[in-house]
Formats: C-alpha cells, structure tokens, sequence
C-alpha cells in the first residue's frame, strides 16, 4: 500500500496504464521576472492555482516558480511588497550542475507519486511538478499532489 497525503492506497494503487495525462492537469499559466507581484497573484487568485511559472520573456525558457502560499507569506512578513517584481521572489531552477527529471502528459501515475514523495534524488519532497514534452521546449501543464489525491478520491473502489 502507498500513502499519498493522509490518504492510504490500495494496490494496485493507480489503474494500468494511468499517465499524469489522466488528471487532466490544468495548462500552465506562466509570468515574467518583469511582471508586478501584485499582477501575478491577482492571476493565481482568478484561476485558484497555488503556482506559476516563471518564463524568460525573450525566449520563454522556464526560469522557475512563484509558490503562492509561499509569496503570500513573504508579503506578510514584509521581505517582498505587491509593488516588487515577480525576479524577487520567485524560486529559481538551477541551470548547471542539477538533475531535473522531466514530468510529461505520459508519465505514469506512480512515477509522478514518487517525485512527490522523494523528488530526484530519492530525498527530497516535491510539492509540484512542471508538466513539459518529452524535448521539455514547451510548460504543459503543472500537477500538484492535491492533483493526485483528488485523483485517488475520484476513482471507484
């Protein structure tokens, strides 16, 4: 059995075959480092996504993400304002030196489970994963675990 959030699963745990295409992952809604906070929180708030990506505006290369539990808590406390750049809060992907593992529409169910329970080095959780094609050219998509767990809640016994 494996365990996904508070949720216990049965095994088989996903049915045969089940691909991150199956939760039907809503499309990526991406912002710019140059792009207001205030901007890109107001986006979040009309759609309910809790992560944006962050893209390269000459060459729409993903540069990472803005967490917008995250962000919320960093306005708070005051470390970035509604008025500063998205640059200045975003988490930035590591572009040297680091191994991503590439999340596409057909990556099975139980490969995107172990991403978020031990990301690519087996250690480390994940709370999202950045759905691209296989060549990783284009963002898709992102699914959350709460993508997962509604997944599991959905399925019939």
């Amino acid at each position: 059995m494996g365990a996904i959030g508070s949720f216990e699963l049965p095994s088989p745990q996903y049915p045969a075959c089940a691909t991150v295409e199956d939760l039907d992952p809503p499309p990526a809604l991406s912002t710019k480092p140059t792009e207001l906070i205030s901007h890109a929180l107001m986006n979040a708030f009309e759609r309910d996504y809790t992560h944006l990506t962050v893209i390269s505006e000459d060459t729409r290369a993903l540069l990472g993400y803005l967490n917008i539990p995250r962000l919320k808590e960093m306005i708070k406390q005051g470390t970035v304002r509604e008025t500063d750049y998205v640059e200045q809060a975003m988490q930035k992907f590591q572009r040297s030196g680091k191994i991503y593992k590439v999340i596409t529409m057909d990556t099975p169910l139980e490969e995107l489970e172990a991403f978020f329970t031990g990301g690519v080095d087996g250690k480390s959780s994940q709370d999202f994963a950045v759905v691209t094609d296989a060549n990783r050219r284009f963002v898709l998509g992102v699914a959350t675990k709460g993508d997962l767990e509604e997944f599991v809640k959905r399925r019939p016994a």
